[in-house]
């Protein structure tokens, strides 16, 4: 059992639990005049008549039947459903008993809500679980007291509380209002892990009825009596802004109420990290309904000019830096030759160990490839949109947003509004995968509210969406290896750089495995905004790591998984380095399992096998892949997952989002490209733009979990990654040529000049 401090008296328990990301904040109501039912029939019950508040994330009904909020915002990552089945087994109330609800932005009451980075589980493991002992103990103790019986000797199970000496028994509900005039404990005792009855089973999500029959949940369903339509007219390219325009036959159609030019962060406004946007001058369409807004928006006749070179500031969390914007209109052409240009260079060290050059020199056999990959854009399923009631008593925002508390500061500052009088609702996100922690569409919706003086619903085009993007930026690596005579890895190589920034993870595998290691990197700036996308990064470098090192292992003469094996053992026995920002032996025990779970040594006549291994986020993923041809197409047939992530919540769930990951990980690997002439994006919707289709999905996928009792890591980006490595490495074995620049679809040598 173990003992969590909760901090000694109320206040400060709420301040810690708060700023440690765990939320919980207390605050009973004493309804004395509350009559539960009987308690023992759980099975079936109607909706409680009253509610006690426990704390910020629960409530309990007269009835027992339990609401728990789930704090973060849900994207389809499950959180809404695996956050409350922590508060609830440690609660110990029945799952059925539990009714969950999204909670509206509170920092006060929640802390950090955010959803990104698949940190939501791993930030609020320990607070999440103290909500529930700690609101148990309460029951208990008020119990006790009520019983006048040892506090020791009272058990809960399943919503109920009883004392077997005394044959006394109670619901949760009955005994809140006493619970009500208890101090918060200075200390609770959490559930040890092999005691968790929630955690660890399969629980479908609390929003699947709701999805299939159609109730509102997402930012275009959101309704508010008399709200008007808005959209925007952003610049054609970046590197342009707006300078003019000409609204009258727009303004004369039907439907419309007005037009005008918003500008959604001024000049000199210190930049939070989030508050990435290349279009600040806009046009603003607003009128009744979507299709006239459309209508109008057609109609616009805007005049544009080129940027200048400008800077701004920003706060990077609590770092203040410079950004510098450079002019011009860019070209994907041009990219990769200046690309090409920055890799013939040297680079800016990141890490080195031992004298690589020297190893270089002497080596038997140095193996060097470059691998390249272009823009992404983000594509989610519901394009941005954004409710805003802006008043001169405060605003009301609702929709999808990622990083709710950094939305609104921004809000705030722009509006000159304080930040106590702006209330955030937030609805469910058809689909995150970093684009919407960027809150510049909520900050055009609260601008266009207060200049309209009216309720607004921004809505942006697919196009609008595509092309006013926040982008995975375009990438380069080289890498070279050196063998020995022996082909054993003596040296690595790794330089890495992009528009407009590094996807260098110095630290990571096969740091710490080599005796004589570089890693160096570069950057060519850009007026292209760019921005997380689903494993920042690690989406490139993963796959081209693991790609690279499966020609050295064939170079070697070595099978692929054992070659890796030997390498993390080296880490494991003897690494070279201190700041290894990986764990070789869970790095290995993915590895292990699924080359055990893919029966990897015996392949199938026709089946083509890739494998990869990645650590990102905290967790540790392998894949292997399984291709075969149809004619000379090739398709995948299977692939197999294993996961370290810690302890699993909910394994279906858990197993869902890496199935999802694995199809997204193919489907950008293949197809996915966005480039750029004039500084125009050349795709704006799907007729140009890719995505993968059902029958280009995987046949197969498992998805298997290496059991552990570590605390929560990441699990929403940890399996994307290494797709494409595997994916790669498959290819190869299929088509009997590597796979240097994405999307493999097209793979050829860029374009130059």
């Amino acid at each position: 059992m173990t003992l969590v401090k909760t901090k000694i008296g109320r206040r400060a328990f709420i301040k810690n639990t708060s700023l440690a990301g765990g939320g919980l904040v207390l605050g009973f109501s004493i309804l004395n005049s509350c009559k539960p039912k009987d308690v023992v029939e759980l099975a079936v019950r109607e909706m409680p008549k009253e509610w006690f508040d426990i704390n910020a994330y629960l409530k309990i009904g007269d009835n027992g039947l339990v609401t728990i909020m789930a704090p973060n915002p849900e994207f389809g990552q499950g959180v809404i459903t695996s956050m409350p089945m922590i508060v609830a087994d440690e609660l110990d109330i029945a799952w059925k008993d539990v009714l969950v609800e999204q909670a509206n932005f509170d920092a006060e009451a929640y802390g950090w809500q955010f959803t990104g980075g698949s940190q939501g589980i791993r930030r609020r493991w320990e607070g999440l679980r103290m909500a529930g002992a700690t609101a148990k103990h309460m029951l208990k103790e008020a119990a006790a007291q009520t019983w006048q019986v040892p506090l020791a000797e009272i058990i809960a199970s399943e919503g109920i509380l009883s004392h077997e000496a005394s044959q006394n028994s109670a619901g949760y509900g009955e005994m809140a209002a006493v619970a009500a005039t208890l101090e918060v404990p200075e200390e609770v005792s959490l559930k040890e892990i092999t005691d968790f009855t929630i955690i660890g089973t399969s629980k479908k999500s609390v929003e699947n009825q709701k999805i299939i029959t159609g109730k509102p949940l997402f930012g275009l369903d959101y309704q508010y009596d008399g709200a008007l339509v808005a959209m925007v007219v952003h610049p054609p390219a970046f590197g342009l802004k707006l300078k003019s325009f000409e609204d009258a036959q727009a303004r004369s159609m039907p439907g419309i109420v007005d037009v005008f030019k918003i500008k959604t962060l001024e000049d000199d406004m210190k930049r939070g990290f989030f508050d990435t946007n290349a279009f600040t001058d806009l046009v603003a369409i607003v009128g009744k309904t979507t299709w006239e807004v459309m209508n109008a928006k057609k109609e616009i006749r805007t005049e544009w000019e080129p940027i200048t070179d400008s800077s701004f500031t920003m706060d990077r969390f609590g770092t203040e830096m410079k950004v510098d914007v450079p002019s011009g209109l860019e070209n994907t052409s041009d990219h990769y030759v200046q690309m090409n240009e920055m890799a013939a260079k040297p680079g800016t060290t990141a890490r080195k160990d031992g004298n690589p050059e020297a190893a270089f020199n002497k080596a038997a056999k140095v193996i060097e490839r470059s691998y390249t990959c272009p823009f992404l854009a983000h594509n989610c399923m519901e394009p941005m949109n954004f409710f805003a009631h802006v008043t001169e008593e405060g605003a009301k925002l609702a929709g999808p947003l990622q990083a709710p508390a950094l939305t609104e500061s921004t809000v705030a500052a722009r509006l000159g509004i304080p930040i106590e009088n702006i209330d955030v609702e937030l609805t469910r996100m058809g689909g995150g995968f970093g684009r919407r922690a960027y809150g510049h569409y909520a900050v055009e919706a609260a601008l266009i509210s207060q200049q309209a003086n009216a309720p607004i619903q921004l809505v942006y085009s697919r196009e609008d969406d595509m092309t006013f993007g926040i982008y995975r930026p375009s990438y380069q690596a080289t890498y070279r290896a050196a063998l020995d005579e022996n082909n054993k890895l003596v040296a690595f190589h790794v330089k890495a750089g992009g528009v407009p920034e590094t996807p260098l993870f110095a630290n990571r595998f096969p740091a710490g495995a080599v005796d004589n290691y570089l890693a160096e990197q570069w950057e060519i700036n850009s007026n292209i905004t760019i921005g997380a996308f689903r494993a920042p990064r690690s989406n490139f470098m993963a796959g081209v790591e693991q790609a690279f090192l499966d020609e050295v292992a064939e170079a070697a003469g070595k099978d692929p998984i054992q070659f890796r094996l030997d390498l993390l053992q080296r880490a494991k026995e003897n690494p070279v380095g201190e700041r290894n920002d990986y764990d070789p032996d869970r790095l290995a025990g993915a590895l292990k399992l699924v080359r055990e779970k893919s029966n990897w040594s015996e392949t199938s006549s026709g089946v083509h096998r890739g494998v990869s291994a990645y650590f990102c986020h905290n967790s540790y993923a392998a894949h292997v892949v399984d291709v075969v041809m149809n004619g000379n197409t090739p398709r995948v047939e299977n692939v197999v997952c294993a996961v370290d992530c810690g302890i699993v919540i909910n394994p279906d769930a858990a197993a869902n989002m890496a199935e999802g990951a694995i199809i997204d990980g193919v489907g950008n690997a293949m197809y996915g490209v966005l480039s750029f002439k004039d500084g125009s994006p050349e795709q704006s919707n799907f007729d140009r733009y890719k995505i993968i289709r059902h029958n280009e999905a995987p046949k197969h996928i498992e998805v298997h979990f290496v059991k552990n009792e570590i605390d929560p890591t990441g699990l929403g980006e940890p399996p994307f990654p290494p797709v494409f490595g595997a994916l790669a490495n498959a290819l190869y074995k299929a088509t009997g040529r590597r796979y240097y620049n994405q999307p493999f679809a097209t793979d050829k040598p860029p374009l130059i000049g």
